[in-house]
Order: structure tokens, then C-alpha cells, then sequence
């Protein structure tokens, strides 16, 4: 079982930036994909962005060139640094990382963006 809590949600005004972290109880290393989701209220959770063991990236259309995300394996966590904020951006955010066939979520961490 892997244990992932999710920090630094909060409000922001639009145009600021905030950087979400992710600990993961158990080595990056372990994990094939690591990412970013979110849901805001009525609507469908969506990927914000992922990163593969690899190093590769992708991130969702709404977000390129805003946001960036990253991992450091000194301190297990998986990062997403948000730039530019909007209001649509207006979130619960999930981390999410994949150990095939097994994927573990973690709890959330509201992000709120005033106009």
C-alpha cells in the first residue's frame, strides 16, 4: 500500500502562483507514472499533468506553459509548481502515481483562485 498526502493548496489571487508537493511513503523509483489531477466542483476529474519514470512529461492543454511538474527523489515527493493562476484553474487537486496495474490516490488539496 502506498501512502501519498498531498501539501501547499490554498487561496490565491489570480495571476499568483502556488507549489503543490506530494509525499510518497515509498521510493519514487517504484513508481512507472506520477501526476496531477484535478476536479472542480461538477465537473469530471482531469489530468493536470504527469511525468514518467523516465522523465518524460505531459501536461494538459489548459496549463502548458503555466505549470510544471517535477519529482525529487531526495525527498520522495512529486511536485507541481503553478504559475499564472486563473480562476478556472479553481480545483480540488489529487496526486496520483502508478505501479501497474496498481494506482494510488491521495486525499486532495484545494486550490482556490480569486478574480
Amino acid at each position: 500500500q502506498v501512502q501519498l498526502v498531498e501539501s501547499g493548496g490554498g487561496l490565491v489571487q489570480a495571476g499568483g502562483s502556488l507549489r503543490l508537493s506530494c509525499a510518497a511513503s515509498a521510493s519514487i523509483y517504484s513508481f512507472d507514472v506520477m501526476g496531477w489531477y484535478r476536479q472542480a466542483p461538477g465537473k469530471q476529474r482531469e489530468l493536470v499533468a504527469i511525468i514518467t519514470s523516465g522523465g518524460s512529461t505531459n501536461y494538459a492543454d489548459s496549463v502548458k506553459g503555466r505549470f510544471t511538474i517535477s519529482r525529487d527523489s531526495a525527498k520522495n515527493t512529486i511536485n507541481l509548481l503553478m504559475n499564472s493562476l486563473k480562476p478556472e484553474d479553481t480545483a480540488l487537486y489529487y496526486c496520483n502515481v502508478r505501479r501497474t496495474p496498481t494506482s494510488y490516490w491521495g486525499q486532495g488539496t484545494q486550490v482556490t483562485v480569486s478574480s
